[in-house]
């Protein structure tokens, strides 16, 4: 177990990160189709084909999940993942055709100080392709990077995070996110993660809860609009109305991770999929993974801001490390 979301068998990672532009992309992409579903609890989403998920609509399945910086602009980014997937032949059978199911979800980096001059056509289209292109399974880097290069939060640089655990029946379950919130995943102005009830093995600096927790009201901006996206994963096999509740359980662990959570402005979108790998014996299996996509979820977020770093440029946000070199 490596602690993040390719622990869960069949799923590789692959991103993109554009330094100069302060963006990035990060896909999850599943070596067999995957019953997925998802939630979107704030005011100022954008998405990508996140209706068919929907546990009414027909489509069960997805070859894959993409999250993205660069806004509106960054749904490009989806059509570059359904690329490769279409040269690898892959996608939903239709007649004599395949079309790759790939729901995206945006997060908005456009203000953070990077050069988005970048012509008539987003570059985000060849950076989904070069993420598929970089899928694999194993380690992948955690902070600055894909997704979560241009991420901030109230406080500190956001970024991406991750992190995986198993049920007592053996199921894996892990989340991938990019930190990219309209408040802050840490409490008052120090050091210390709301996560921190559920860390595992110091992976966020284990500081713990401070004596006291500030929860005044902390926002990056009144205007901007700012979304933190992710995705939970389990091997257990799921139908497409439990993948759903998977993800409001994530949900749940989103909104005790950052404060506040679900506001006008945030955009909060929660992919589930389930690879199908294990079987379930009974309902409690699902709801001890319910509790486990809320924990995963918010130490992935935790994690994601932990392990961030500023981006190379003149007004950047600070990260933690940089405050916190100590980890205190």
């Amino acid at each position: 177990m490596l602690n993040i979301i390719t622990d869960i068998e069949g799923v590789s990672v692959g991103q993109a990160t554009d330094l100069k532009l302060g963006s990035g992309v990060t896909a999850i992409i599943f070596d067999e189709p995957a019953t997925a579903s998802a939630t979107v609890l704030g005011g100022a989403p954008g998405g990508r084909d996140t209706a068919l998920l929907d546990p009414s609509m027909t489509v069960e399945k997805v070859d894959a999940f993409v999250l993205s910086g660069g806004s509106a602009f960054g749904l490009d980014a989806a059509g570059g993942v359904q690329a490769g997937l279409r040269q690898s032949g892959r996608g939903f059978q239709v007649g004599t055709v395949r079309v790759p199911i790939v729901p995206e979800a945006i997060l908005f980096d456009l203000l953070n100080g990077g050069d988005k001059d970048w012509g008539l056509h987003s570059p985000y289209q060849e950076m989904g392709y070069a993420a598929f292109q970089a899928a694999a399974k194993g380690e992948f880097p955690l902070g600055t990077v894909g997704a979560g290069t241009g991420a901030t939060t109230a406080t500190f640089k956001g970024g991406l995070g991750s992190a995986s655990a198993v049920s007592s029946a053996g199921h894996r379950v892990a989340a991938i996110v990019a930190v990219n919130a309209l408040g802050s995943a840490t409490i008052g102005d120090g050091p210390h993660f709301w996560a921190a009830p559920f860390e595992q093995d110091s992976e966020f600096g284990g500081l713990g809860m401070p004596e006291v927790a500030d929860h005044r009201l902390r926002l990056k901006g009144l205007t901007v609009p700012a979304t933190t996206i992710g995705a939970v994963v389990t091997d257990a096999a799921l139908t497409k109305t439990e993948t759903h509740r998977l993800s409001l359980g994530a949900q749940d662990g989103l909104a005790r991770a950052l404060l506040p959570a679900h506001l006008p402005l945030d955009g909060d979108t929660v992919f589930a999929a389930s690879t199908g790998a294990r079987a379930m014996a009974d309902r409690g299996e699902l709801m001890e993974l319910c509790h486990l996509a809320g924990m995963v979820m918010a130490r992935a977020i935790a994690r994601g801001v932990y392990e961030a770093t500023a981006l190379p440029y003149e007004g950047a946000q600070q990260a933690w490390r940089e405050l916190y070199p100590d980890g205190r």
